[in-house]
């Protein structure tokens, strides 16, 4: 039976191993990439828009108006 400890692997092994460690941390890093949209933005509004306009007339000036005219 033979026990083999991590101490005693052979110098390869440990020097791959060294060599992957950066490599495996850099791989489970997080990247944010920033992408222009591909269609145009566009800005839905709903808007309701409602006016009433009153026109308050005295008797005398509407009587004028439709008497004689405005000339």
């Amino acid at each position: 039976m033979t026990n083999v400890s991590r101490l005693n692997r052979p110098l390869a092994v440990r020097t791959l191993l060294i060599g992957m460690l950066p490599l495996v941390l850099f791989a489970c890093t997080p990247t944010v990439q920033m992408v222009a949209p591909t269609e145009p933005i566009t800005v839905n509004l709903n808007v309701k828009i409602q006016h009433e306009i009153y026109v308050k007339v005295d008797k005398e000036v509407d009587d004028l108006f439709s008497e004689k005219g405005l000339f």
